[in-house]
Order: structure tokens, then C-alpha cells, then sequence
């Protein structure tokens, strides 16, 4: 009987190939059958697969072929490795996976990587909980053919305020910005950010308000593949709008600093 390893679930990180996790490069380097998610994955994170490693794209493969693939490598003792972009606990669909995994006694692991809302917020060079401004970071999507949980509506979310980071929403925020100002704590001119492929040669951003970030990207052709940042922290810098974190003020003792 072939010795067995488990299913490795890798992180890829947001774009940028270098952003994907030390240990999930050695989980490619050493891979053995590769399925990954081809509409999102920098291709290029393919190159480190050793020779002789076979690959397979998911995106046009289903729930059960993918499965198969994977099942039927760790079984034969191969080196497998289901390779989804950013952090695949985040909007990853991993869960169903590891189900059917879990049904035929098949062992995993999961690798994070890096999301792309950090990515993004690395970008725009902006620190997301601010003291006195935003200690609160939600990470959220708006609901289109995917529902969203009625006590999770958008403009519940926001009627707490702090930063909000929207994925797989961007082709909806006309939508969106209706349903954030509905929560009654954001307004028009509440700072908003749309970063497009964060990380990768072609990203870009785009800056504005609640009230004209709609148009600004409608004028960048932004439909996909673009997170939405928004919240008071994205306008706090150079205005005086935030307090000094306590951990570095000289004034402020603790464990490590008396």
C-alpha cells in the first residue's frame, strides 16, 4: 500500500507570486499533482512545481471532478496540493472539499496565504484599524446570485461603522454604496477606495467619497477582480483625525516597558 500524504490546501497569496507563504512554496516545490484555480492564480507560481508534476486547472471542472482528482492522487501516494488564491478560508469553498474528504477518510491540511484585502490595504499604504477612528476591520461581499445571511445585510454591517472591505462586489456598487449610507453611520463624503488586482503589474487604484467612487470606477472600466475599501480610517492620514497607538507612547507602560 503506497504511503499516504494529506491533501495540502495552499494559500496562494493576492497576485504577486512572491507573496505566497514560505511553507506553501515548499508544498509546491515538492508537489506531485497540482490542481489550482486558474481563473485567479498567478500562472507563474506554476513554475515552481518540480518536473514530471501534473497540473490541472479547476476552473472549468465542477465539485466532483475536482474531488476526484484529489482523492484519487492521495490514495495512488502522491504529493497533492489544491493551490486557491489569497487565504482559502476566505470566499475559498473549501469547506465542501474537506466534506467529501472527510467521507472517504481522506487526511488535509490547510496552508494560509495572504488575502487580497491586505494586499490591497499594502497598496494604498493605509493601516485599517486606526486608534480612535477604526479599531473594527469587517470583511464582507455584497449578495448577488450568492445570498447573504439576513442578519449579515450590508446595511446592518454598516450601521456600525469602523472599515469595510468588500470582495466580489465591485460590479454591484451602485448597490453598495445604497446599502452602506442606508446603515445610516457612513455618508457621502465617507472615504472610499477600489483597488483592482491587488499586488499584480496591472493593479490599480482608484480613491474618492461614497458619493462619486461609483463613477470613478465605472470611468476606470473596473467590473471584476477589484476589492472596496471604505471607512474613515482611508481619509485619517495627514489630518490629524487619529490618535498615537499606545504601545509606542513613552508615557504608557507594560509587560515588556516600564
Amino acid at each position: 500500500m503506497p504511503q499516504r500524504h494529506p491533501v495540502l490546501f495552499v494559500g496562494a497569496g493576492p497576485g504577486d507570486p512572491e507573496l505566497i507563504t514560505v511553507k506553501g512554496l515548499k508544498a509546491l516545490q515538492r508537489a506531485e499533482l497540482v490542481v489550482y484555480a486558474g481563473s485567479l492564480v498567478n500562472p507563474a507560481l506554476l513554475g515552481e512545481c518540480p518536473a514530471g508534476c501534473e497540473i490541472h486547472d479547476s476552473a472549468p471542472l465542477n465539485l466532483r471532478q475536482t474531488h476526484r482528482l484529489l482523492a484519487d492522487g492521495a490514495r495512488a501516494g502522491r504529493r497533492v496540493v489544491r493551490l486557491h488564491t489569497g487565504d482559502p478560508a476566505l470566499y475559498g469553498a473549501i469547506q465542501e472539499q474537506m466534506d467529501l474528504l472527510d467521507a472517504e477518510g481522506l487526511d488535509y491540511e490547510v496552508i494560509p496565504g495572504v488575502t487580497a484585502a491586505f494586499a490591497a490595504a499594502a497598496a494604498l499604504k493605509q493601516e485599517l484599524t486606526l486608534p480612535e477612528v477604526s479599531q473594527t476591520l469587517v470583511m464582507t461581499r455584497a449578495e448577488g446570485r450568492t445570498p447573504v445571511p439576513a442578519p449579515e445585510r450590508l446595511s446592518r454591517l454598516a450601521a456600525n461603522g469602523g472599515t469595510i472591505c468588500l470582495y466580489l462586489s465591485v460590479g454591484m456598487v451602485e448597490k453598495v454604496v445604497a446599502e452602506l449610507l442606508a446603515g445610516g453611520v457612513f455618508t457621502g463624503r465617507t472615504p472610499a477606495a477600489v483597488v483592482y488586482r491587488a499586488s499584480w503589474p496591472d493593479e490599480k487604484i482608484v480613491t474618492g467619497t461614497l458619493s462619486d467612487i461609483a463613477g470613478k470606477i465605472a470611468k476606470a472600466g473596473i467590473r471584476r477582480q477589484a476589492l472596496i475599501l471604505v471607512g474613515e480610517a482611508l481619509g485619517a492620514r495627514g489630518r490629524g483625525l487619529q490618535a498615537r497607538s499606545k504601545l509606542y507612547d513613552a508615557d504608557f507602560t507594560h509587560g515588556f516597558r516600564k
